[in-house]
């Protein structure tokens, strides 16, 4: 299929890659905000496996042509068009939509790949004035393995009012959905909530687990147990049911806003997605207040090393992530803080610029924590699940290693000679 894709989100460039691969002819109009020329420099982008190197292969193969414009005539010789735009770009289409109005003679597809309010997949096909059907295939990829989740799916939501569409739709994906149930077919507002609602009972279950974390620290309970209980139920399962410092990330969180703008704008308050909300953020505190209560408050000159920038291991990205929170709480009490990252320091920079109490580092770890009086675990890289605990328990001052992901053994870690305090565990040295 002749097939535009317009965008400059991860979903975008994985689109392009994945549908030139096998063979469908692939034109890629990034958004203007981020050409192509800002995309190849991008480290969330640079740390996708596979994905910069099948782009330049489709490239090299004629498969996938990238352009900065595409005005008229070939516009009309597309079949699908394929959006994964940012909320913020939803009201740049009007442009593009209207020269598909002008210009194409009609069958289009119209594939909205975007997380958009509730309804809009249906006013992109009003914008078309006739000349298409719009579909939503909400975007499901996991960062830091979109190429992946995208070829491998475990599923499709497929939002589809039009029978012929949908039969387009199944082709233009059948290299990636060799069981027909893969791809889960729906009404179009049904597809978009249903994305929404994903995440959101994703982050209840996490939100809920830090609320039984906090609860067992109060009543001196291993959290560990409790998790391994309610896991084992079959009617619960392990699935996001780990404690922790928070969580973030461009999609998981502007999902979460959009669910909330959704209920707002159905005139239906949500108690407990608020509670969600506020108690995601308020975790992200977590590690400040136990070093607060370790240290009794007396923070002002102190140094603490802090492992893991990104919202999650394996990309570069700090949207929303639980160390923005954590630094300032830090820097308004004077803390000097020694992070260190493998990928995310670039973003860090970006976002917080030069700052008096911060140095940053992402070659060995255990570099940063020479000076500090405590350690802070905020994203569980693997590069910090076995560190020569010989040497760290001799770098660290106060010997306190505060776990936000609950990666470590408490005992083990005690054993080592360190105070170990984590999301609901907690263990003392034997001195």
């Amino acid at each position: 299929m002749r097939i535009l894709i317009h965008g400059s989100e991860l979903a975008a460039a994985t689109a392009a890659a994945a549908l030139a691969s096998v063979g469908h002819r692939v034109t890629w109009l990034p958004h203007a905000e981020t050409p192509w020329t800002a995309l190849q420099e991008a480290d969330w982008l640079r740390r996708e496996p596979r994905l910069l190197a099948q782009l330049e292969e489709s490239r090299e193969a004629g498969s996938l042509r990238l352009v900065s414009d595409l005005p008229g005539s070939p516009l009309a010789e597309q079949e699908v068009v394929w959006l994964a735009v940012s909320p913020g770009q939803r009201g740049d289409l009007a442009a593009l939509l209207g020269e598909l109005a002008e210009h194409h003679p009609g069958g289009l597809v119209l594939v909205n790949n975007s997380t958009f309010p509730v309804g809009e997949t249906e006013r992109l096909e009003t914008q078309l004035e006739g000349r298409g059907h719009s579909v939503a295939l909400p975007d499901l990829l996991e960062e830091g393995r979109a190429w992946d989740t995208f070829t491998r799916p475990s599923r499709w939501l497929l939002g589809c009012d039009d029978a012929s569409a949908e039969i387009r739709v199944r082709e233009l994906l059948r290299a990636f959905n060799r069981r027909s149930e893969v791809v889960q077919s729906m009404p179009r507002r049904a597809a978009e909530l249903t994305k929404l609602a994903i995440n959101g009972m994703l982050a209840t279950r996490i939100s809920y687990m830090n609320e039984m974390a906090g609860l067992a620290d109060s009543l001196g309970v291993d959290v560990e147990h409790v998790r391994q209980g309610m896991g084992a139920d079959s009617r619960i399962g392990y699935e996001y049911l780990y404690p922790g410092c928070g969580f973030g990330g461009p999609n998981f969180s502007r999902d979460l806003m959009r669910l909330a703008d959704v209920q707002s704008a159905s005139g239906r308050r949500s108690a407990l997605l608020e509670q969600v909300l506020d108690i995601n953020e308020q975790k992200k505190e977590t590690l400040f207040r136990k070093l607060w209560a370790h240290f009794h408050g007396r923070l002002e000159g102190r140094t603490v090393a802090i492992w893991g920038a990104a919202f999650k291991p394996g990309t570069a990205r700090i949207d929303q992530a639980p160390v923005l929170r954590l630094l300032r709480a830090l820097w308004a009490q004077g803390v000097s803080v020694r992070l260190h990252d493998p990928a995310a320091t670039p973003a860090l920079r970006a976002e917080v610029g030069e700052h008096p109490l911060l140095a940053l580092f992402d070659g060995d770890p255990l570099e940063a924590t020479e000076g500090a009086c405590a350690l802070m675990l905020v994203t569980e890289w693997k590069s910090y699940w076995n560190p020569d605990w010989e040497r760290l328990a001799g770098q660290l001052s106060g010997r306190l290693l505060l776990d936000g992901r609950n990666i470590y053994d408490p005992a083990w870690v005690a054993a080592r000679g360190l105070y170990y305090r984590g999301i609901g565990r907690r263990a003392d040295p034997a001195d």
